[in-house]
């Protein structure tokens, strides 16, 4: 499928979509990506897309395409702020500062909830900026648009740097047998967990029950 156009005229666009959601380790990180809408085509050539679909080589052989194209933004929520607070605020929290700091014509937004809670995502977020820029919220934005695409690529390689740095962690998802051993040896050793875990996550519930050994 062709990524579809951000937008027919010149405006600036701005892209924003997250990578760690899910993780039990490390931050969510929200990216943002600021183009002029005449350099798209020039986006997309350089093979921007979901950045789930791209190996980490080819992510990081893109980024310094991307960044020649347009402005990167990010924004990092640490497994603290994640554990005293609600994912979903914090996340729209994030939107709202990057709106408020590139002020674009035009945003797009990989859907951060299901198709049906879109319309009061969309208003709650215009109540936070104030104002009402032209806004697209869609699943697959960061598959289907390019400014999407390149939020999410710089959102992904951030993210993986942090949890790289923290050692053979796996890849700090739930299901990564990796993660669940490295989370396990703390709970065995009876150690309390580095700052870099998101404690109130199931995934840790059920470990110190034996139930995902």
């Amino acid at each position: 499928m062709l990524a579809r156009s951000d937008s027919p005229i010149n405006m600036r666009i701005l892209g924003l979509d997250e990578a760690g959601r899910g993780c039990v380790l490390g931050p969510l990180v929200v990216g943002g990506f600021l183009v002029e809408a005449d350099l798209l085509s020039r986006v997309r050539e350089t093979g921007a897309t979901d950045s789930k679909k791209l190996s980490a080589k080819r992510r990081e052989t893109i980024l310094p395409l991307l960044d020649d194209l347009g402005e990167a933004h990010l924004i990092e929520i640490t497994p603290q702020q994640i554990d005293g607070g609600n994912i979903n605020t914090l996340e729209e929290e994030a939107f709202a500062t990057l709106i408020l700091r590139t002020k674009p014509d035009k945003v797009i937004i990989d859907a951060p909830c299901h198709p049906n809670g879109i319309p009061n995502f969309i208003e709650r977020l215009v109540t936070r900026i104030g104002y009402r820029p032209e806004l697209v919220v869609e699943p697959k934005a960061d598959l289907n648009y390019p400014s999407c695409s390149a939020a999410s690529i710089f959102a992904k390689v951030h993210r993986d740097a942090q949890i790289k740095a923290l050692g053979n962690v796996g890849s700090g998802y739930p299901s990564d047998p990796v993660t669940r051993a490295w989370l396990t040896g703390f709970i065995e050793r009876g150690e309390a967990f580095p700052d870099s875990v998101r404690t109130r996550w199931g995934t840790i519930q059920k470990l110190s029950q034996g139930r995902l050994l």
